[in-house]
């Protein structure tokens, strides 16, 4: 079960018309692609999607790109928020699954699988639902390390030597520890693993008690005390095609800043993330589009890209590119520079206009002669800007010079 109701709030603007697992990621990708991609190579084939938040446009990318076929008890399947028990919306990430437990009990399993929706990493599932059953758990969780001055945004995790959660704290002010590391602290990723029959039990407890309704604040906080919690290390996840630095990456861009960080090392000689690796395809929607063209190659004007990923149907036409994402379909006249910049679908960018460290949501018009990116003070009374200096453009905006 896919957690994909968030709203995304620290990614406004691109989350204005959109749920956040729905953000386009690396040009021809959604934030979602990644998490299904895991299920999917994991030969984990029984997937719910719970959506809530503006899920127009991720219903549509799932129903036009995940279908399962070949066996008819596989799936890929968008479960909306329907009120089932009261007119209201999903109150924290434990009841969207309460509301919804009759997708559990309708298919009868031994294990659930929850996972978050908007992080980018790599991971077969099998491996960590191994350890499940090895240990014995009622729970796990799968974590990693991170800087402890880094830790206050996620959820706490002190265990023993076995791997037994003894502490889970969410997002403290001052996180603890790792035994032997006093810079690290121990971090949850969001992403579960429940025998089927504790998971309902704990959701039937939670539902009529006082609380966030949250998995990491309550239902996790509540079980270590109990029952068989145990933390899955995800730095021993091997992934085919997966080697040196890339062994252990995972990233919340649940901000512009990481976002656009995230966007750029990808667009690196030799990023850390590979999205080549064909022993674990990313998988996504593929649009029927022509091929990627570059035109002009004078001394006044040349079409050309470096250091970029640049998607299908596009056409740079005298412009120039650096360091720079552009989605399917964008369009970059003659004399146009765009710099450290991600572009979304269909964007166009007119003649000698300058573009840099920008997120232009899908179908924004950069006019003739525009320029941003340059003074952030007059960008900021039209856009936003990041506190990292990146200006982000909402979806079909028109930007003049």
């Amino acid at each position: 079960m896919i957690l994909a109701g968030g709203e995304g709030r620290r990614l406004l603007p691109l989350t204005r018309d959109r749920a956040k697992p729905a953000v386009p990621f690396a040009g021809r990708y959604r934030l979602i692609d990644f998490v299904l991609s895991n299920f999917v190579n994991s030969g984990l084939l029984k997937i719910k999607v719970l959506t809530q938040y503006k899920s127009n446009s991720l219903n549509t990318h799932l129903s036009r790109g995940w279908h399962v076929t070949g066996i008819a008890s596989n799936f890929v399947e968008a479960v909306p928020a329907m009120q089932n028990l009261g007119p209201r919306w999903f109150l924290g990430s434990a009841d969207a699954i309460y509301q919804n437990l009759n997708v559990i009990t309708d298919e009868h399993p031994e294990y659930v699988c929850v996972f978050s929706a908007d992080h980018i990493y790599k991971m077969d599932v099998r491996q960590m639902l191994d350890f499940h059953m090895e240990v014995g758990a009622e729970v796990t969780v799968a974590a990693r390390p991170v800087p402890r001055r880094d830790a206050t945004a996620f959820g706490c995790i002190g265990c023993d030597d076995a791997g037994r959660i003894t502490d889970f704290v969410e997002k403290p002010p001052d996180p603890p520890s790792m035994p032997g590391d006093p810079e690290s602290t121990l971090v949850s990723m969001g992403n579960y693993i429940f025998n089927a029959d504790a998971l309902v039990r704990e959701l039937q407890r939670d539902a009529d008690a006082d609380t966030a309704h949250d998995f990491g604040k309550n239902i996790i906080t509540s079980m270590h005390g109990g029952s068989p919690a145990y933390v899955y290390d995800f730095l021993r996840n091997e992934v085919p095609g997966v080697t040196g630095r890339e062994h252990g990456y995972w990233v919340d861009v649940g901000t512009l800043d990481a976002y656009h960080a995230a966007s750029m090392e990808l667009v690196s000689v030799q990023p850390v993330f590979n999205l080549y690796n064909r022993e674990w395809p990313v998988r996504t929607v593929r649009q029927h589009l022509g091929p990627t063209k570059f035109v002009f190659n004078t001394e006044e004007r040349r079409g050309v890209a470096v250091d970029s990923l640049v998607c299908e149907g596009c056409i740079v036409a005298g412009g120039q590119i650096e360091r720079s994402i552009l989605s399917p379909g964008c369009q970059i006249h003659s004399w146009a520079h765009v710099e450290e910049s991600v572009l979304f679908d269909e964007v166009v960018v007119g003649r000698r206009a300058r573009v840099r460290r920008v997120i232009a949501d899908k179908g924004v018009v950069f006019e003739d002669g525009a320029s941003v990116g340059y003074d952030l003070d007059r960008d900021r009374e039209r856009f936003t800007v990041s506190p990292g200096g990146v200006v982000c453009i909402p979806k079909g905006a028109v930007v003049t010079a």
